[in-house]
């Protein structure tokens, strides 16, 4: 008997819900999986490798064949362009990546959203350095800022995760730089872009630092403001040596 090709069942076991629209599964062969529910249907990628599971010229990744072309480039000392048409084959396959690290983000898999969007950084440096056209080097730096800031809230998160609150903060600090440095572009996606990641940044950054423990220093500073304002003077007196030994050991 021809085997069913039919997923209803499993669209009536997993009704859409835009709030729950996205799974981490096992295949058949106990690999894992991403599977996103649409309104009438099914998408699924893989989660290692291309998300669609193809292998380009044999590789892992298109990315990955034209850098190994780069290389070999470089030790034979000749010219390395990217032509029009592996600029768009490029595109769609960073494209791809992007529909799977949004929903990883969405998913709080903090690890493989930094793997995803630091891969399509690549491609972005790639094509913007090599792109024998100009309009393909331009063509994706209107995103740059938003990946950037998936790519740094993914790894403050991460930090965050693991109660680093220090390394979340710089994360978040250092992903604002980046944006910042940028080259400014007459772009409309771009600006908006760039504002908008800025400001999620800094929100993020600012959370980071309102929920972060205060240091012993930090409470004890606290703890001599309150004092002097309320006059204790002798308590004052003693969270002054307190910090001052501390500041010392520090410098130790």
């Amino acid at each position: 008997m021809k085997d069913s090709a039919d997923i209803r069942k499993i669209l009536q076991s997993w009704p859409y819900d835009p709030d729950k629209d996205a799974r981490l599964t096992q295949g058949e062969d106990g690999r894992e999986i991403l599977q996103v529910r649409t309104p009438v249907g099914l998408e699924q990628y893989e989660l290692d490798g291309r998300p669609d599971g193809a292998r380009p010229h044999d590789m892992e990744s298109a990315l990955e064949f034209y850098l190994q072309r780069l290389e070999q480039a470089r030790t034979n000392d000749s010219e390395f362009k990217l032509g029009q048409r592996e600029c768009n084959e490029l595109f769609s396959e960073g494209t791809l990546y992007y529909f799977r690290y949004v929903r990883l983000f969405q998913l709080k898999d903090w690890t493989r959203t930094i793997r995803d969007t630091e891969r399509n950084l690549r491609v972005f440096d790639l094509i913007h350095e090599y792109a024998r056209r100009e309009e393909d080097q331009e063509f994706l730096e209107k995103w740059r800022p938003y990946i950037i800031r998936i790519n740094s809230t993914a790894s403050a998160m991460l930090a965050l995760e693991k109660r680093d609150y220090q390394s979340a903060l710089s994360i978040a600090n250092e992903g604002m730089k980046k944006i910042e440095a940028l080259d400014d572009l007459d772009d409309e996606s771009f600006q908006f872009e760039r504002g908008h990641s800025l400001t999620a940044l800094r929100e993020l950054a600012s959370q980071i630092e309102k929920n972060r423990p205060l240091s012993e220093l930090e409470r004890l500073e606290h703890q001599l403001r309150r004092a002097i304002d309320r006059q204790e003077f002798e308590r004052a007196a003693q969270l002054r040596d307190r910090i001052r030994d501390l500041r010392k050991q520090q410098v130790c």
